[in-house]
């Protein structure tokens, strides 16, 4: 098995898993409903956990161990896409970002449970059950607000349009996309952004949001590669305060 390729793809999960996770969690105490509140901590506790979870099979793999993977590494050594490290700003962008990220997770991670590679494969099929909630709470909420009031639709289309070339940036392919597919570790990228276009097109098509023409968006690639927006670096010293001050803490 040709593990630079696993490695790859398995920094880039649980690279955007943390970040996102982190993002998620900047929520708690600003949510502006408290159940939105506690359903956003929820899911910020859960990425975090996948990614975890993810960083301990890359030690498995002959990587360093997680806490070290996950806080001391500078931006350019991250691989997470661009979109899960955007501020949060107003909910109508927390909210789309939640959509197309878990949208594009959830399918990812159902593809998986197929992977030649076993660990993988057995904690993916673990994860898809955690994700369902995370989808069903972000499609009813698109649902609802995309077909609610003037304000609520035009914040959300908005967002919406600032987000998908980001969330395009999700499917930048991996160098070894060839050895994935051959190996069976994975199907690959394009198998997956297609499967996330009908996902995407299915849930807004019941609700007065427009979806742009996909030919007429310019992703926004390079996290993958190391190449991130100046929000990464704040964002990875803010997470790693705490092992800096004590190196013995544990996460």
């Amino acid at each position: 098995m040709n593990n630079e390729a696993l490695k790859e793809l398995l920094y880039k999960m649980a690279d955007d898993q943390l970040i996102l996770g982190h993002r998620n969690s900047e929520w708690t105490g600003f949510g502006p409903l408290l159940e939105e509140d506690i359903a956003f901590s929820s899911m910020a506790q859960d990425k975090v956990g996948h990614s975890l979870a993810l960083y301990t099979i890359l030690q498995e793999l002959g990587e360093q161990d997680p806490d070290t993977v996950a806080f001391t590494r500078n931006a350019e050594q991250f691989h997470n896409s661009l979109l899960t490290e955007l501020p949060n700003g107003e909910y109508d962008f927390s909210l789309i970002r939640h959509f197309l990220y878990d949208t594009a997770e959830a399918l990812r991670f159902e593809m998986l449970t197929q992977s030649s590679f076993e660990p993988l494969a057995q904690l993916s099929a673990k994860i898809r059950g955690e994700l369902r909630y995370h989808t069903m709470h972000a499609n009813t909420w698109i649902k609802q607000l995309g077909s609610a009031t003037t304000e609520s639709i035009t914040r959300l289309q908005k967002s919406l349009e600032y987000a998908l070339p980001y969330a395009l940036g999700m499917f930048e392919k991996s160098p070894f996309e060839n050895a994935l597919i051959s190996e069976g570790i994975f199907a690959g990228e394009q198998v997956l952004e297609d499967k996330w276009k009908r996902k995407v097109e299915e849930v807004l098509a019941q609700t007065q949001l427009q979806l742009p023409a996909w030919d007429t968006i310019t992703p926004h690639l390079g996290g993958r590669v190391g190449k991130h927006t100046e929000h990464l670096q704040p964002l990875l010293d803010e997470m790693s305060e705490v092992l800096r001050i004590d190196p013995t803490a544990e996460w």
